[in-house]
């Protein structure tokens, strides 16, 4: 049985995502149920977004700073 979309861990939402595109991609399902897999594509991409982002804000990089490590947010970005 599958799991609510809510409840799937981010690893399982981008398999079903996959899923889906693959389905898609084949171009042979009707045209209702294309409608109902792009839907529930559109929802697994938000939640992969959405997990994706709350991981990034729990991330934290250690910085060397004067020969003493210090704790920042992760931004994103490179440092230079």
């Amino acid at each position: 049985m599958n799991k609510p979309e809510e409840e799937l861990n981010f690893e399982e939402a981008v398999n079903r995502l996959e899923e889906i595109v693959s389905r898609l991609e084949n171009g042979d399902v009707p045209l209702e149920q294309a409608i109902e897999l792009f839907q529930q594509g559109m929802r697994l991409s938000h939640l992969c977004s959405q997990k994706l982002d709350l991981v990034e804000r729990k991330i934290e990089a250690l910085i060397e700073e004067d020969g003493v490590l210090t704790k920042k947010p992760f931004t994103g970005a490179a440092e230079e």
